[in-house]
């Protein structure tokens, strides 16, 4: 394990030191003892929110940190006073309502996690970076391009305030996915030449509508299943697959074709099965397929194939035998690594920042998504450079801003229909 710096550490860093105090005072003063003291707060005290504060107070514990919850956030004030009296949060720093989140961040914390719906990422990560926090987000982090554009731009502020930015992408801090990505760099399968990436399952769950619920209620209640919140299931969850992808290439793909529909669904607005052709330039192509079906074969994975050999995901490799430096985890939970992780670079003065890649990955998924959506190829540059095309100032409605202003309309609970009969 790595050690931690203490007083005496930041101390010696001279020039380092003055810069972080030049950008991010209030960091510095509150990390920089003997025992650094970390103050978190939760916005978004769902499922995954809470699971997330549980891996982020795991994580203090392997890094002898002494961690403090000192607020929690949420629409809905049963899951925010759940969460807070889970944690000892006093009922002052408990929030609920769409604009809990301004609140949870006016307090005495160094850290916060967002894990409300995808929707609410950018806006929610703005004002986090603008409060001076550093962030932890889950994935994906937009569900649309100008949401994916605006994570973007606020990760390059992040960077010069020197907050650290980890996403929920947790292969990335897992050692067997770490030691193949060093083996395919060290040229164990060759040239990667193509590859299929997978995640087919069932719908994880549907929140039926009850007496009494609004519009707005139902949808923030069953956002899983509504492409307006979730961007659609290649979005909220596919997007993993679509990351290690990326991540083993090296790039980001230059277009997507592909389709889906629906079958089964009974609920929202979402398809049951995606199947994306995702072109990575010298005809090097991976197919991407999704689906939520209950009663079927199920798979989650990756394979990826090269000049010489084949790669599973973080799995087995069938290639050359290659050196590559030893791979240091601190746990076998990725998902607790991946908090390690953000600490470790924050009191390190060496944050992390996953803010424009996690960005551009979401971005992928949702290039799959208008593809089958609309049934046209869609380019890498439609939805970040070309402003002229028409999926580049695409933004799905209500947006995040509309759920502060009052009650909203639902979208209809339909899927999308493209070509003609």
């Amino acid at each position: 394990m790595h050690p931690l710096p203490n007083r005496r550490h930041f101390l010696k860093q001279g020039s380092l030191a003055g810069a972080a105090l030049a950008t991010a005072p209030h960091l510095f003063a509150q990390v920089a003892g003997d025992s650094p003291e970390i103050k978190v707060a939760l916005i978004g005290c769902g499922g995954r929110g809470n699971g997330a504060l549980n891996d982020f107070l795991e994580a203090c514990k392997i890094l002898k940190l002494k961690p403090t919850v000192v607020a929690a956030a949420d629409a809905f004030p049963e899951r925010a006073k759940g969460t807070a009296d889970r944690h000892g949060v006093p009922a002052e720093q408990t929030f609920s309502g769409y604009d809990a989140y301004h609140k949870a961040l006016k307090a005495d914390c160094n850290f916060v996690i967002l894990a409300t719906p995808p929707a609410f990422r950018p806006v929610h990560f703005a004002a986090a970076v603008e409060a001076g926090k550093n962030v932890f987000m889950e994935k994906p982090v937009a569900v649309d391009a100008p949401g994916c554009r605006s994570v973007i731009e606020t990760g390059k502020l992040a960077a010069g305030k020197g907050l650290g930015v980890v996403a929920g992408t947790q292969r990335r801090h897992q050692k067997g996915y770490l030691e193949n990505k060093a083996r395919l760099e060290a040229g164990a399968i060759g040239d990667l030449r193509g590859g299929i990436i997978q995640w087919n399952g069932e719908i994880p769950w549907i929140a039926d509508r009850q007496q009494g619920w609004s519009d707005t209620e139902y949808l923030t209640r069953n956002w899983l299943n509504f492409s307006e919140m979730s961007g659609d299931h290649i979005v909220e969850q596919h997007v993993h697959q679509i990351d290690v992808a990326c991540w083993f290439l090296g790039r980001m793909p230059v277009s997507a074709l592909g389709f889906g529909g629906r079958a089964r669904r009974r609920t929202g607005n979402q398809f049951d099965f995606f199947s994306i052709d995702l072109d990575f330039g010298d005809d090097i192509h991976i197919n991407s397929q999704c689906r939520q079906v209950a009663g079927c074969y199920n798979r989650v994975g990756e394979m990826f194939t090269g000049t010489t050999g084949s790669c599973y995901g973080g799995g087995k490799m069938d290639g050359k035998e290659v050196s590559i430096p030893e791979i240091k985890v601190d746990t076998d939970n990725s998902m607790v690594q991946e908090h390690v992780d953000l600490l470790r670079g924050v009191l390190e003065e060496k944050p992390l920042n996953d803010a424009e890649r996690i960005a551009q990955v979401t971005a992928v998924a949702i290039m799959g998504r208008l593809s089958a959506y609309s049934g046209q190829l869609v380019r890498w540059v439609d939805l970040m450079e070309n402003k002229k095309s028409p999926f580049y100032d695409l933004a799905l409605q209500p947006s995040p801003l509309d759920f502060e202003k009052g009650a909203i309309q639902l979208p209809a609970e339909e899927p999308p229909v493209p070509g003609k009969a």
